[in-house]
């Protein structure tokens, strides 16, 4: 089977060796995303809120250029560093997805890149 690597310039430029997504067959398997501001390669003011916001939308930019969307999302992973934080990342969730729901799984973790307090990687199929 094919690999496709997806790019886009509406989410920031991988901050390591890895690719932002990679398609293979209908599959795309979408890289952690963390709230960097694309332009400016900063991560975005505010709390848990706001950081959730911009890493689902750099998320959304990555799904639109491997051809399709969140809505096309089976299964989410969230990474947060304080699971108090719970149900801030469950009110951003319902801002961008709605049911039927991907799968989904959150993990608490002692730390993320840049100082993150969320991360959010994705599994989506196309067709």
């Amino acid at each position: 089977m094919e690999k496709q690597i997806i790019a886009t310039s509406g989410a920031p430029a991988a901050i390591g060796p890895y690719s932002q997504a990679v398609r293979a067959g209908q599959t795309v398997y979408l890289s952690g995303q963390i709230a960097l501001d694309p332009a400016s390669g900063q991560m975005v003011e505010g709390g848990i809120a706001e950081q959730a916001q911009r890493a689902l939308e750099n998320l959304a930019a990555v799904a639109k250029a491997a051809g399709g969307s969140l809505a096309d999302c089976v299964k989410l992973t969230i990474y947060v560093t304080d699971m108090a934080s719970f149900p801030e990342v469950n009110a951003a969730m319902e801002k961008v997805f709605t049911a039927p729901f991907p799968a989904r799984a959150t993990v608490g973790v002692a730390s993320l890149p840049r100082g993150a307090l969320f991360e959010v990687d994705a599994v989506m199929v196309l067709g």
